[in-house]
């Protein structure tokens, strides 16, 4: 299929497909004759698979970290954290990701806090299911 049917099958357009080849998420397609890509369902699979990588806040390196791998998962389940994709194998890039949202998470809290008490906004409560700030 086309570059254009590739990137509407897998939800994208075809401008990621070529931002995700030229970052090396994705193996340069085949060509037909006259220069156009080329792509089939095992394409449209790994890039579907990257942007759910993308979309759990993964980074595009740590993706690519992890590039030559992406064929062993299977459905909309990410192994488990010892497993042979993007875990220890790979120094623990899920792990490292969870580590900066965390962090982020809490540098945000602590700026919208200094914020509020400067404009006099009640401190935000507290989830049950949520660590105090």
């Amino acid at each position: 299929m086309r570059i254009s049917d590739a990137a509407a099958a897998a939800g994208t357009t075809p401008r990621a497909l070529r931002f995700y080849e030229q970052r090396g998420l994705l193996p340069p397609p085949s060509r037909t004759s006259s220069g156009q890509r080329r792509y089939g369902p095992a394409d449209v699979a790994r890039v579907r698979t990257i942007r759910r990588l993308l979309s759990l806040g993964l980074t595009v390196e740590d993706v690519r970290g992890c590039a030559d791998r992406l064929h062993l998962l299977d459905g909309d389940e990410l192994p488990p954290y010892d497993g042979p994709v993007c875990a220890q194998s790979t120094g623990g890039t899920a792990r490292r990701r969870l580590a900066a949202l965390d962090t982020e998470i809490t540098r945000l809290t602590g700026l919208r806090d200094r914020l509020a008490a400067q404009i006099g906004v009640p401190p935000r409560e507290t989830r049950a299911d949520e660590p105090a700030t």
